[in-house]
């Protein structure tokens, strides 16, 4: 049983692999100027509002980037990290199950440019990814073996 920390915890945002079979799904960045990482594919996910616990900051992003409802009988693994934008705070990493209904259901956000299902290798392999996020899926990955 995976216990996550309560809204306590001091941390600044979190990211989701969000997993189906062997594709994770994945949210094309918008392409703004001085967008840090700016139309790369990225895991959903985003900033701590409030005294969020990570899973509700997880579960109100995933919301509502994709429209899923994230329930955490569907976590299943979580890390920290130092924060992409800033080393010196913490964020998490978590990876979640979805099912071919979620899938079916999602009702892309505003944010993004739109979304995909990439299998595990392409997205280790890609060039058009968030870099640090690799590191951090590979942590997964390593841990089940």
């Amino acid at each position: 049983m995976l216990v996550y920390t309560s809204g306590m915890d001091d941390f600044s945002g979190v990211k989701v692999a969000l997993l189906i079979g062997n594709k994770l799904l994945m949210i094309q960045r918008d392409n703004k100027p001085g967008l840090r990482f700016a139309g790369l594919w990225d895991f959903p996910g985003g900033a701590k509002e409030g005294t969020e616990t990570p899973f509700a900051c997880a579960a109100r992003e995933i919301k509502e980037e994709l429209g899923v409802n994230l329930k955490e009988s569907m976590l299943f693994w979580q890390s920290t990290h130092p924060a992409m934008h800033d080393p010196s705070l913490k964020a998490y990493f978590m990876v979640a199950k979805v099912t071919d209904s979620d899938i079916a259901n999602i009702k892309f956000g505003d944010e993004g440019q739109g979304w995909k299902l990439m299998s595990i290798s392409d997205f280790i392999n890609s060039d058009e990814v968030v870099e640090p996020l690799k590191e951090r899926l590979q942590g997964y990955l390593v841990s089940r073996t």
